[in-house]
């Protein structure tokens, strides 16, 4: 799996960081995606950090299909 931050619109909320550690922190008021390729394990925990930003600045892919935003 893969999560990116959009950082031009990232607010530096914190909510990504507080609900998955392992894989952001925020750094500088700008979210910071810390692994490259993220464990299967951890879809649940990156679809809810994504889901919960204030800003909707986070992707997560699951190989090359978009899981989060969905596409309108």
């Amino acid at each position: 799996m893969k999560v990116e931050i959009d950082k031009n619109g990232c607010i530096g909320n914190g909510n990504c960081e507080s609900i998955c550690s392992d894989v952001f922190k925020v750094e500088g008021g700008k979210g910071k995606v810390l692994k490259s390729e993220v464990d299967a394990g951890l879809k649940d925990d990156l679809l809810q950090a994504a889901q919960d930003c204030p800003v909707q600045v986070i992707s997560v892919f699951d190989g090359p299909k978009r899981l989060y935003p969905p596409k309108k």
